[in-house]
């Protein structure tokens, strides 16, 4: 076995085998970059550069936690909150991995903890009739108001994330007849394939948004910019502005939750387990690799239950 090397040196070795071995996307690679440096920049602060795999201890991760607990962020002044911890730990725990797969003598993975998050994840999301009021507020006598409605309507009928909305093309949307549901395959994180499904009502907005399209641009959804007409370059909106047209008729609606494309998500999900849809065909809609990140959502299906049983137990006398 060769001699080692110090836990510094091993960051480009570590996303070699992030990339071949499992087939992880560059940003997720950017991340752990940016989330392992920060372990690294650790140990140089405490004197221990040169530390080694073998050397690594269950008292160094402890030390690291309780630095990372303490940590307070220069943009925020704020110490970190304890899901951003965990990313730090994640990607330290996945070096860690890394060293057991190459046969690096190391700490084993699993005696780094997470850093245990008392508060629930909130979930915001759209009650019926604020989807309602949202779905319906854009003006379908402009263009731009039939993308911005074909948008919309698609964001909740299908679950899509942001990013997979914006990389839409035309052609992935074949609409023979009117009337019809339609259901199409995209490719999400972690480039997984899942098949996503638009309601009538959503088939509807964009083929009367599609009807009316007179660009060869390939992408579903383009910006209307004066003068982006005249671009060779493709008009595509980005995630920033899918991001800001959601903003916009929040604001016009008068909605009292700041709603962003990744609440009609939790929206979608949100009605999918109302009705009675188990959580493992959520999680295939939504494309979530692991079912823990699903359950997050069975927070507000049992509040509502909670609540329910609540207001029947209350009103009853015995």
């Amino acid at each position: 076995m060769s001699e080692q090397k110090a836990i510094t040196q091993y960051l480009l070795d570590f996303l070699d085998y992030s990339e071949i071995e499992k087939g992880l996307s560059s940003k997720t690679q950017e991340n752990y970059t940016r989330f392992l440096r920060k372990f690294f920049n650790w140990l140089n602060s405490v004197g221990l550069a040169s530390l080694k795999p073998a050397a690594l201890s269950a008292e160094h991760i402890w030390q690291y936690k309780v630095f990372l607990s303490r940590h307070v962020d220069p943009k925020t002044k704020k110490t970190l909150k304890k899901s951003t911890q965990n990313y730090y730990l994640i990607a330290l725990r996945s070096l860690l991995e890394f060293f057991v797969e190459k046969d690096i003598a190391s700490l084993p993975p699993s005696k780094v903890k997470l850093a245990k998050d008392r508060s629930d994840k909130e979930i915001k999301f759209l009650k019926l009739e604020q989807l309602a009021s949202l779905l319906n507020s854009p003006d379908t006598g402009t263009i731009i108001g039939l993308r911005d409605k074909a948008i919309l309507e698609t964001l909740f009928s299908t679950g899509l994330r942001v990013a997979e909305l914006a990389a839409l093309n035309r052609d992935q949307v074949r609409i023979k007849n009117p009337g019809q549901d339609l259901e199409i395959a995209v490719i999400g994180k972690g480039s997984k394939i899942r098949t996503v499904y638009f309601s009538v009502r959503a088939v509807n907005s964009l083929k009367a948004y599609l009807d009316v399209r007179q660009d060869f641009d390939e992408a579903l959804f383009i910006n209307y910019r004066r003068g982006s007409a005249r671009s060779n370059h493709s008009r595509r909106l980005s995630v920033k502005s899918v991001e800001d047209i959601v903003k916009k008729y929040v604001k016009i609606t008068g909605l009292p939750v700041m709603a962003t494309p990744h609440t009609l998500r939790h929206s979608f999900a949100t009605d999918l387990l109302n009705q009675g849809v188990d959580l493992r065909t959520v999680q295939e809609f939504l494309g979530h690799s692991n079912i823990a990140t699903t359950q997050i959502y069975t927070h507000v299906t049992n509040k509502q239950l909670r609540d329910i049983h609540r207001k029947v137990h209350e009103n009853r006398s015995l």
